[in-house]
């Protein structure tokens, strides 16, 4: 009996984190320096518990459902799930980077060395896919074209330190969270950093 309920709760604590992840997606809100298209949400937390409790690849589970639902619900101007495809790169990468780094250094400097990595490297992959892959993709299905000298000031000083704001915010929720969950979570899963 004992067995078959634990082998209900990773199903279940996935769903659950996932559903959470939506509905945060939805209590996003612009910061005034940044480019209107830009807004930050704490999405992201759910994902982080998740993969601390389950694996990386479990966070990542988190970030598809969490997007593949706000896709479904919202839709998108293009018909195609751009911002959805974006929020699951940079989520996905976060909480891959965060996880594993901080199951390699033990202890608190381990986790503040996972989300900081993360946001740096979340910020230089979104630069570089936003350049190359989403502004192209916009130009293309909604006629929203921006080029040259605009393309460039947009990625540098809007989109990357975008992200790493988001990187930093996320953190500063987490941190204080994490610490508090983690007796309960290496107790009940039997996994710590």
């Amino acid at each position: 009996m004992q067995r078959s309920s634990s082998r209900m709760l990773k199903p279940v604590m996935v769903s659950l984190l996932s559903a959470i992840a939506f509905i945060m997606q939805y209590l996003d809100f612009p910061l005034p320096p940044f480019p209107s298209f830009l807004k930050i949400d704490f999405s992201e937390v759910p994902a982080l518990v998740a993969g601390f409790m389950f694996g990386p690849w479990i966070g990542v589970l988190v970030q598809f459902l969490k997007n593949g639902l706000h896709f479904i619900f919202t839709g998108s101007e293009s018909g195609i799930p751009i911002g959805e495809m974006s929020n699951f790169v940079a989520g996905s990468i976060f909480v891959v980077c965060t996880v594993i780094i901080a199951r390699r250094i033990s202890g608190i400097r381990g986790l503040i060395s996972g989300l900081l990595a993360g946001t740096l490297i979340m910020a230089v992959v979104l630069s570089v896919l936003n350049y190359y892959i989403l502004f192209p993709a916009y130009a293309f299905l909604i006629n929203w074209t921006v080029e040259g000298p605009e393309k460039t000031a947009v990625v540098l000083y809007g989109i990357a330190p975008f992200n790493v704001v988001k990187g930093l915010l996320i953190t500063l929720v987490f941190v204080p969270l994490y610490l508090r969950l983690k007796p309960k979570i290496e107790r009940q899963f039997q996994i710590g950093l």
